[in-house]
């Protein structure tokens, strides 16, 4: 399985500056049309390291070795002192933020089901009140004349459920990725 294009060295070899051998372990994995990938990874690993790495992972896997080195690489070279876990961490992060602003906004949704529930009385109309806000103007909307009690009450226990899960998972509670 070679991909060597027309025969020349591959990028490893090209970069250097050494004859590719027919059985050069770079080669299928770093084509001469693409030498800054494996400039990169040798900027950080260098070439004996990422060529012990291979050699030891089973060949039908090292395709994707070589993509999470060329990865890393990238990574470090962005962030020197992180590399792929300062991205991570940094999603983390993000998901944890982003799941607290989803527990709140349905906490939010919640409380006016609640004020909503205590406003309709089963059989009446609930009393028109002119909407204040773009909000209030939505929950007007919401609560239109062909949606019954017992759709409110099933909305409500599907918002508790919800907020439920999300507030006591604690989203800032980590393992840690240090040890």
């Amino acid at each position: 399985m070679r991909f060597k294009m027309g025969g020349g060295p591959c990028a490893s070899c090209k970069l250097l500056r050494r004859r590719c051998s027919k059985d050069c372990i770079f080669a299928p994995y770093f084509p001469p049309d693409d030498p800054h990938k494996f400039a990169m990874v040798h900027k950080v690993f260098g070439a004996s390291n990422v060529s012990k790495m291979l050699q030891e992972v089973p060949v039908h896997q090292r395709a994707d070795a070589v993509s999470s080195l060329v990865y890393e690489a990238n990574a470090r070279i962005r962030d020197p002192v992180y590399g792929c876990v300062g991205a991570i961490s940094y999603l983390q992060n993000e998901v944890s933020r982003l799941q607290t602003q989803l527990a709140v906004a349905e906490a939010e949704i919640l409380m006016c089901i609640d004020q909503m529930q205590h406003q309709v009385q089963p059989g009446t109309e609930p009393p028109p009140q002119p909407p204040q806000s773009d909000h209030d103007k939505s929950l007007l909307l919401a609560s239109s004349h062909d949606v019954s009690l017992c759709d409110f009450q099933n909305c409500h226990s599907f918002a508790a459920t919800s907020v439920s899960y999300h507030v006591m998972q604690d989203p800032f509670k980590r393992e840690s990725i240090w040890y």
